[in-house]
């Protein structure tokens, strides 16, 4: 229980609102509103972006090393890195509002499933530089992350899979609305 609050804790630190503040920006009236890497590049820049993407991966990382690190077993491990992960989606710090979760969640990954972390970032890639939506790379890639987690790892994790799937796809429900509509805006596009 500990540990799932200090997991809710850590994620909850708003890095891209924090990176975006001292660049004197409101992250949250700006862009898209969120207080993700996608919209810190849309508002910021690209290395305000680039540093909101590693701290919002170390979040997720940072909680699964610390369940490690008490020996709480497989299951319990992929809990607390999901419980980073609505900490950064509700965050305690912004009334529990927050981001998408997707660097929050791929940090997970890496230490919890460094092989399906792999694919699931290969995946995001090519979606990305294929269609130019973040979005979509996030949808297609977490899609699969269940599949990935099966077959390059192994069944027990495949429940944390499946939950942080269905979180990516309940964060992004208006994005997939855009998509549909063909109003979601590119990345690089300004807001």
């Amino acid at each position: 229980m500990l540990l799932s609050i200090a997991a809710f804790i850590i994620g909850s630190v708003p890095t891209g609102l924090l990176i975006a503040r001292s660049r004197g920006i409101d992250l949250t009236q700006k862009g898209s509103g969120n207080i993700g890497a996608t919209n810190v590049l849309r508002t910021t820049g690209r290395w305000p972006a680039v540093f909101t993407l590693c701290g919002d991966a170390l979040k997720g990382t940072a909680a699964v090393l610390l369940a490690r690190h008490f020996g709480t077993g497989m299951l319990l491990e992929g809990m607390v890195g999901i419980c980073a992960i609505l900490g950064h989606n509700f965050s305690f710090f912004l009334n529990f509002r927050g981001g998408k979760g997707v660097a929050t969640s791929l940090g997970v990954l890496s230490v919890y499933a460094p092989v399906a972390a792999f694919f699931t970032v290969l995946l995001w890639m090519l979606t990305v530089f294929t269609t130019k939506y973040s979005s979509l790379g996030a949808l297609v890639s977490f899609g699969f992350l269940p599949v990935s987690m099966i077959l390059f790892d192994t069944r027990e994790k495949f429940p944390i899979a499946l939950i942080m799937t269905v979180m990516m796809f309940i964060r992004h429900r208006e994005n997939i609305f855009r998509l549909v509509r063909g109003t979601e805006p590119k990345v690089g596009e300004k807001t």
